[in-house]
């Protein structure tokens, strides 16, 4: 059994670590030096789970962390990746990759339970239901970002998010501005924050600042938390393309808000720590 397991969803890596097959104690450096691209292996975050043995029926467990070592209260991306992981470790449990029909688990996360249904095992497509948004106010609010002034939309999706929908979105701005508006003394506990551009109403851009990532290629929880923004301007229609800077993926709104996002993810890579990394992990060195 391989230490870690590497998958990405759309330049949105994360890696996989099973309590039950590897002796690991997630601390906020630990998990800093895994998620290192220098002095570690490199990602965007660090899954944990399951924690428990998974059985049929019931929801299997899952810790996330960003790359600063923080606790992540959910990440859409990062639950693609887990359901294929189980899917591929656990198949005879919770989900059957080897079977034609779509399978299923349901993810519970200290944010609650999401369903996450495997469409197709080999592409990577999953489908996730995330939940049903609770937005701060009605309308947007002005906040001030260094010397500008813009209009936010505040939402919570299991974890929370800052919505600034503009004509125009780059990475840049979302380098510059991200930081601010992330740990803006409006949000003591910091907020994720997506940079929104409406194309038409069946398509938005974002660019994505994530408070415990920086500036992300992709964020699946932001995708979803920019459309409910959108949907609730009455700016898109019921079914958006979010377009990002890694790629493409679906979100839909359902007559009660709620969100279901699906895209896909894969598998890049296993491997084991050397026994000078894992002393550096604090796991000392196996016999």
């Amino acid at each position: 059994m391989s230490d870690f397991t590497k998958y990405q969803a759309l330049g949105n890596d994360y890696l996989v670590i099973d309590p039950l097959r590897v002796d690991f104690t997630a601390t906020a450096q630990t998990v800093r030096l895994l998620c290192d691209r220098h002095l570690g292996v490199g990602a965007d975050g660090v899954l944990i789970g399951p924690t428990a043995e998974p059985r049929p029926g019931e929801p299997v467990g899952l810790r996330i962390f960003n790359s600063d070592g923080s606790p992540c209260e959910k990440s859409g991306n990062g639950l693609r990746m887990f359901a294929l992981y189980l899917a591929e470790h656990y198949g005879a449990g919770p989900v059957r990759p080897e079977e034609p029909a779509e399978t299923s688990v349901v993810l519970r996360t200290v944010a609650g339970d999401s369903r996450a249904d495997i469409l197709d095992f080999a592409e990577g497509r999953v489908r996730v239901e995330m939940g049903v948004p609770s937005f701060a106010t009605d309308a947007p609010v002005g906040l001030t970002a260094g010397a500008r002034h813009l209009d936010v939309i505040g939402l919570h999706l299991g974890n929370p998010h800052t919505v600034v929908p503009l004509d125009e979105v780059s990475a840049d701005l979302a380098r510059e501005l991200g930081p601010l508006i992330a740990w803006h003394p409006a949000y003591p506990e910091g907020t994720n924050v997506q940079f929104l551009s409406v194309l038409d109403r069946g398509t938005i851009r974002i660019e994505v600042w994530e408070r415990g990532a920086g500036y992300t290629l992709a964020s699946g929880s932001s995708a979803c938390a920019a459309t409910a923004a959108a949907h609730r301007l009455g700016l898109v229609g019921e079914h958006v393309v979010v377009e990002m800077a890694g790629g493409t993926m679906e979100v839909s709104v359902g007559e009660q808000g709620e969100i279901t996002m699906t895209g896909t993810a894969e598998q890049v890579a296993t491997g084991d720590f050397s026994p000078a990394f894992r002393a550096r992990l604090g796991q000392g060195v196996p016999a």
